[in-house]
């Protein structure tokens, strides 16, 4: 692998304590470069602007995928991914539905723990502070043939981050119209694509309001699927209930790592199909207490309210959180202050 170090770093321009999602980036960039059949060798250089061809077809067809991964500092000055083989698997997932070619292992794993060796500094310690991690892949062959291309780039960048909220707990839309997914699609698929088709639907929400969609199956809309960047929790009564994944759901790797941990803390986890009418009479019974979202960037984020046909319900503040005993579960083990689940931990000396 090549190594290009930068020059000048930006790190002392930085201000670690108001960080905007996604805005700011650290001084390096892991590169690797298919063509002729193959994946060629990577590099790590600064990180800069480049030039691409206005004909690549990511620009026309849209063939692009990508990764979100968070690496965490412990007290112990240990650099620690969450996870980071299922993000890799899931890479593959998207990349054969997309026709990409699939990244190789070696590639994949020691482009990422280089970079985060050589931009370590920018990762902190404390809870809330963790290094964003974007792998992503997009067809670079400069032409406008309608098909699969013959040549792509593979990229790993990373950004400082806080909360991805500012509020720790949101307003959420029920979605009765728009669709993020259908059978047969790429909804299980970290396609590009499928958040780009969900900006319109949000914007509108937004303006109603609300921070996020609650997306419900294309047919009906009748079912619940998850939201535009979590995968969504249920507890009624003392019942956690989840949408089974399925090709119209993303397959979250922090919702398998809650479903697994709520059970051994002998929390009762069902994953059935969830409908809107079920959650509305919940609500109205009483019997509805918490509806929690999980994912990379929002880790475990409870939601305080859902509008539906025109009507907000609200929920009630409960003492005995499971959103809040879950997050503490999952960060503890994110930090490596927990010694449990020690096989989900890569931890990079």
């Amino acid at each position: 692998m090549k190594i290009i170090l930068s020059k000048n770093s930006k790190i002392e321009s930085v201000d670690f304590e108001n960080l905007e999602f996604g805005k700011i980036f650290t001084d390096h960039l892991f590169i690797c470069k298919y063509s002729n059949g193959k994946w060629n060798e990577g590099k790590i250089m600064p990180y800069d602007d480049f030039l691409i061809s206005p004909s690549a077809r990511v620009f026309h067809y849209g063939q692009a995928i990508f990764e979100g991964m968070k690496c965490f500092k412990s007290d112990d000055d240990e650099l620690v991914l969450f996870r980071p083989e299922e993000n890799f698997k899931r890479f593959n997932i998207s990349s054969e539905r997309m026709a990409i070619p699939k990244i190789n292992e070696s590639i994949f794993f020691d482009g990422l723990s280089e970079l985060l060796k050589i931009d370590r500094d920018w990762v902190k310690k404390g809870g809330g502070n963790a290094l964003y991690v974007r792998p992503f892949v997009f067809a670079s062959e400069p032409s406008i043939n309608a098909s699969e291309a013959l040549e792509y780039i593979f990229m790993i960048i990373c950004c400082p981050s806080k909360s991805y909220y500012a509020d720790q707990q949101i307003k959420v839309k029920i979605e009765e119209k728009y669709s993020r997914a259908a059978k047969g699609g790429v909804g299980y698929a970290k396609a590009a694509g499928n958040y780009a088709a969900q900006f319109y639907p949000t914007y509108l929400a937004k303006k109603e309001g609300y921070q996020q969609i609650i997306w419900t199956d294309s047919n009906n809309h009748n079912y619940i699927e998850e939201a535009g960047t979590m995968n969504l929790f249920f507890r009624i009564d003392d019942k956690l209930i989840t949408s089974p994944t399925s090709d119209s759901i993303l397959d979250g790797i922090t919702r398998k790592s809650i479903i697994e941990i709520a059970k051994n803390l002998n929390i009762e986890v069902e994953e059935r199909p969830v409908s809107v009418d079920e959650i509305v009479e919940a609500q109205l019974n009483g019997s509805l207490k918490e509806i929690f979202g999980t994912g990379t960037a929002v880790v475990v984020l409870p939601i305080k309210s859902f509008g539906y046909k025109n009507k907000d319900y609200s929920l009630s503040e409960i003492t005995d959180s499971y959103s809040n005993i879950l997050k503490e579960k999952l960060t503890d083990i994110q930090y490596n202050k927990s010694k449990e689940y020690e096989k989900w931990k890569f931890i990079i000396t």
